[in-house]
């Protein structure tokens, strides 16, 4: 494989307070817990599993003006991220609380001043970004009205300077809530898109994995479905369809496994890999994900 190009993320950095639950939740009443305050965000996770593998790679987002975004960004900086990263005065930096149990998660979501990105800051990051061949967005981005503009301009842009674009599809609810229709509209062209399970159904219907991303490839020229513990299919347009099997380890948390799935995916791809390459890969870090505490990259 040839070495991947500059790659700019544009999204969310969110602070994540975990827990993993010691049994099922006991609603109104006590759960032990295993708890931990670590970064997160899709698209700031995504950014640092890109530089562990040694990725040229920026961040383009907001936070808050406060202790918690500065300490975000730090965290980014020392692992080797590009930080284009705008603070907003009044406006704390996004949680999210993570209830992790039995290899699920649920996520209570403050989005903060990630909705505070604009249309105007992605332009002068990118600007500063002439050396970059791909670009990379979180699809939170679009799904929060007050940041749609920013995401929509990054896709805009990439596409006026011939970079290659992937989209990460984010979070089954609040595609729900903004549709299908609107949402596909929005990503439409881009190079690559990936979705989980429930992402799939709400874009493509109840169908069976391949055939969702076969039907995707209207929109995306290839498409990926995270089928976590059942492996991933890649679709493309040319009809070429990809699985692969996950990993068998040990689940401890699955929070940030499908972010540290595409940071592989994408710079296998990338690099020159098959699409059976950067699946396989892909699957590696997943699997690396699930198996400790927290969305990125153990130090």
């Amino acid at each position: 494989m040839s070495r991947a190009p500059g790659i700019v993320v544009v999204g969310d950095v969110i602070t994540d307070v975990v827990a993993v639950l010691s049994g099922p939740l006991a609603t109104g009443s006590d759960t032990a817990a295993a708890i931990r305050f670590s970064g997160g965000g899709q698209a700031a996770n995504t950014a640092a599993w890109l530089a562990g593998q040694g990725a040229d790679v920026m961040l383009v987002a907001a936070t808050g003006d406060d202790e918690a975004g500065r300490d975000r960004v730090a965290e980014l900086a020392r692992v080797g991220v590009t930080c284009a990263v705008e603070r907003h005065e009044g406006y704390p930096t996004g949680t999210v609380i993570v209830l992790a149990h039995d290899g699920d998660r649920t996520m209570l979501s403050q989005r903060g001043a990630n909705l505070r990105l604009t249309a105007g800051h992605v332009d002068r990051a990118l600007a500063a970004a002439p050396d970059a061949g791909h670009l990379h967005l979180s699809a939170y981005t679009l799904l929060d009205a007050g940041s749609r503009g920013a995401g929509l301009r990054a896709l805009a842009v990439a596409r006026e300077r011939g970079l290659t674009t992937s989209v990460d599809a984010a979070s089954a609810a609040p595609l729900r809530r903004v549709g299908a229709a609107a949402f596909l509209a929005w990503v439409r062209d881009v190079d690559l898109l990936l979705v989980n399970r429930d992402e799939a159904t709400v874009l493509a219907g109840g169908l069976d994995p391949a055939a969702q991303a076969r039907a995707l490839t209207a929109v995306a020229h290839r498409v990926v479905v995270k089928r976590g513990a059942a492996g991933a299919v890649w679709v493309d347009r040319t009809g070429r369809v990809e699985t692969a099997s996950a990993r068998g380890v040990p689940v401890v948390d699955v929070t940030g496994a499908g972010d540290a799935f595409a940071s592989g995916l994408l710079l296998a791809w990338l690099g020159g890999a098959d699409p059976r390459a950067a699946l396989s890969r892909a699957g590696d870090l997943g699997a690396l994900a699930v198996s400790s505490v927290g969305a990125r990259p153990t130090p």
